[in-house]
């Protein structure tokens, strides 16, 4: 499951990545859990970037749901075979099945946090884009629902998951958040999109592109905050010659942090015996405790 994810990039980020404006400005969060109003880029508003509540409710309930995540397969591949091809159950679930054909959208996210399928969020880890291309969007499903003991209108959404990758098994998790390729994100967004381009979207994401390092237990607290949370306890899975190191990070608003990139020295690496692997889908290296490297945002 995705139960928590990152969003600090600025407003103006976004809107330049995603190209939409964003009317409603909203708080930079590391720790986005179910009951957060977070953006998102949705199917009705496709120009815009929106806040709903992270945890679906579908439009018939009698009373609030915390859906977070919603399963690619459905009730299929019980056993969360990671091999798994076929068809994706989730166009047949009652409490999903409208949204996942008209009701899609776009979750904003700089990185996200899981954890071992047993631990959970005891041993937490940060996973995060190698390349520093962020935000990227987690692919989402909303709803609206109206309160019927205020009238309230409610809009939430929940994150899709699918099976795991090499970079997720390294960590011991059983799934995945769907991560939508760049280049087909108006696809999802456009409700006349087919559905069997829609389920096609739905398969894991290679798992070079990301990285993952462990962080502290404390990120378990939803009523925590703050880039203290995304501090390193560990090595990264993969190892890391080249890595990004920012300048400034004001995740509250106050400015948009600066990056760059560096080499790092290989003769260092030599001298611990590190040897860049020829392909980074092979066997992981596993973490090892002690602090290697600074943090995402480092």
């Amino acid at each position: 499951m995705c139960g928590r994810y990152v969003t600090v990039s600025s407003i103006q980020a976004v809107e330049q990545r995603f190209n939409v404006k964003a009317p409603t400005p909203w708080a930079s969060n590391v720790n986005v859990s179910h009951g957060d109003r977070a953006p998102v880029v949705a199917s009705d508003k496709p120009g815009e970037v929106q806040l709903m509540q992270f945890g679906f409710t579908p439009g018939w309930a009698k009373k609030q749901y915390y859906m977070i995540n919603a399963r690619a397969e459905g009730d299929r591949n019980a056993v969360n075979d990671p091999s798994y091809t076929g068809a994706m159950g989730i166009l047949d679930k009652p409490m999903f099945r409208k949204a996942i054909r008209s009701q899609r959208c776009l979750v904003v996210a700089d990185a996200f946090i899981e954890g071992p399928e047993r631990e959970k969020l005891s041993k937490p880890y940060v996973i995060y884009p190698r390349d520093g291309q962020r935000p990227f969007a987690l692919a989402g499903i909303w709803e609206e629902w109206c309160d019927p003991s205020s009238d309230e209108l409610l809009r939430s959404f929940a994150v899709l998951t699918t099976v795991s990758n090499p970079l997720t098994q390294a960590i011991g998790h059983h799934r995945a958040p769907v991560i939508l390729d760049p280049d087909r994100e108006r696809e999802w967004l456009n409700p006349e999109t087919p559905l069997g381009d829609i389920t096609s979207m739905l398969r894991t994401w290679n798992a070079k592109r990301f990285n993952a390092y462990p962080i502290s237990s404390a990120i378990r607290d939803p009523r925590r905050n703050g880039s203290d949370l995304l501090e390193p306890v560990g090595q990264r899975i993969w190892p890391e010659f080249t890595h990004e190191i920012h300048s400034t990070l004001e995740v509250f608003g106050r400015k948009e942090s600066q990056s760059r990139s560096r080499r790092a020295a290989e003769a260092s690496d030599t001298s611990r015996g590190a040897t860049p692997p020829s392909d980074l889908a092979a066997e992981p290296r596993h973490a090892t405790w002690g602090h290697q490297q600074g943090s995402l945002f480092d």
